[in-house]
């Protein structure tokens, strides 16, 4: 347990100590301390523990940075931040740090039309939609699965049902996500590398899906990611398009990078 009696001034020393370790990943101490609604004058005084900021600055600090009051106490790597496992001491450093500030130049936030071949009947493909965003240092997903591909697994077709969520993780040659449903037992991982392209808006990879081998489903198949941008229109009109279809029905780039006449290896 944290030693409790500390005088003022080893407590905003531990604080800014804990304060400069939960700043590092962030480029610019202007820019956090503006998302943070704190001046950056009094923000440094922090840093370098010769001030403390009220409860209420206290309270926005913590809940921005996903820590708790103990940020006062003790080092902010024995508390993790959270109940994140990803930002905790243990996973930071590994699977965490790939987590975080991945550049908008490696994955752009907006929204993305992606295609890949059904798993669960091999002459059928799906497009849909999902939308990339960044919350803090972080980058999520978030679509909604095909009526039809639902109704096929015996499962809801209603929107709760239908949404999934992933996390963003930057890897050596492009990104991984892993995506769930809510309260699913099972979840996919994706890969996705950047193509060379016109605009310079496509990725391709694979999606896994986290069951059991069988013959009559794939549980791996390749997938292309579009890049539409920020706008609402193009993805208005890629949403109407999404859901299952026949491999002519998908724009030819993307069934040119689906390569569907090649086994997946």
């Amino acid at each position: 347990m944290a030693d409790t009696r500390r005088s003022p001034a080893e407590l905003r020393s531990m604080f800014g100590a804990n304060l400069r370790l939960l700043a590092e990943p962030y480029p610019s101490i202007s820019e956090l301390a503006r998302q943070l609604g704190i001046n950056r004058t009094q923000f440094n005084r922090y840093l370098s523990g010769e001030s403390f900021p009220r409860p209420d600055v206290l309270a926005r600090i913590c809940a921005f940075f996903k820590v708790d009051a103990r940020v006062l106490l003790e080092p902010v790597d024995t508390i993790g931040r959270g109940n994140d496992p990803l930002s905790g001491a243990f996973l930071r450093d590994f699977v965490g740090g790939g987590v975080s500030n991945i550049d908008e130049t490696v994955f752009p936030s907006g929204f993305y039309r992606f295609s890949r071949r059904s798993f669960m009947a091999r002459d059928q493909f799906v497009s849909g939609l999902v939308r990339v965003f960044r919350e803090g240092n972080c980058t999520f997903i978030r679509g909604y699965e095909a009526r039809a591909a639902m109704a096929a697994q015996g499962l809801g077709t209603d929107r709760t049902a239908r949404e999934f969520r992933g996390l963003v993780l930057r890897q050596e040659d492009g990104i991984a996500a892993l995506i769930s449903r809510k309260d699913a037992m099972t979840a996919s991982f994706n890969f996705l590398s950047r193509v060379t392209s016109f605009e310079n808006n496509y990725w391709v990879g694979y999606v896994a899906r986290t069951v059991r081998e069988s013959a009559e489903s794939d549980r791996v198949v390749r997938m292309v990611y579009e890049h539409l941008g920020t706008g609402i229109g193009k993805a208005k009109a890629a949403g109407k398009t999404s859901g299952y279809c026949d491999l002519n029905d998908l724009l030819p780039f993307h069934q040119r990078l689906l390569q569907p006449d090649v086994q997946f290896s």
